[in-house]
């Protein structure tokens, strides 16, 4: 599968985080090309701030593959990640992050500031950004539209 077909299941969670009118984003933990953890935001319906895309797939991921910590695995965001989750995809030694849509006001994978490239912390994951970009940003828009009472026009 390619990088596509992965953002493209990241997707598939972001629609389950907003049909519960959660902020639509999802993420999937891969390893040698199979998916081994999903995950959308839910902090809402959890009640809980660290219950963001990229975490719950790591739960998830951590529970499937008996471990906390997952070299060789890619993370598929269909948002660039903040510092709370990236500082947890370091923690969790993932191999490559790849995200969607960039985000100006939080994302730390290049846009705010770039923590995955800060030479004085202890691992370092490859990032690629972009992937499904224009698919992912309008997933957001659209959500943001419709909850301030507004169709967006594609």
């Amino acid at each position: 599968m390619s990088d596509e077909d992965f953002m493209r299941a990241a997707l598939e969670q972001a629609r389950m985080a907003g049909a519960c009118d959660e902020v639509p984003v999802g993420a999937v933990v891969v390893l040698d090309g199979e998916i081994v953890g999903r995950g959308f935001n839910q902090p809402i319906r959890r009640h809980d701030p660290s219950a963001h895309a990229e975490v719950m797939a790591l739960r998830d991921a951590g529970e499937r593959l008996g471990n906390y910590r997952f070299p060789g695995c890619e993370l598929f965001v269909t948002l660039e990640p903040c510092a709370m989750c990236s500082g947890a995809i370091m923690h969790a030694r993932v191999a490559r992050v790849v995200f969607g849509a960039r985000d100006p006001r939080t994302g730390v994978a290049g846009s705010i500031i770039d923590l995955f490239a800060e030479r004085r912390l202890n691992h370092h994951a490859e990032v690629a950004g972009g992937v499904l970009a224009d698919e992912c940003g309008r997933l957001l828009s659209g959500f943001f539209a419709a909850r301030r009472g507004r169709t967006l026009i594609a």
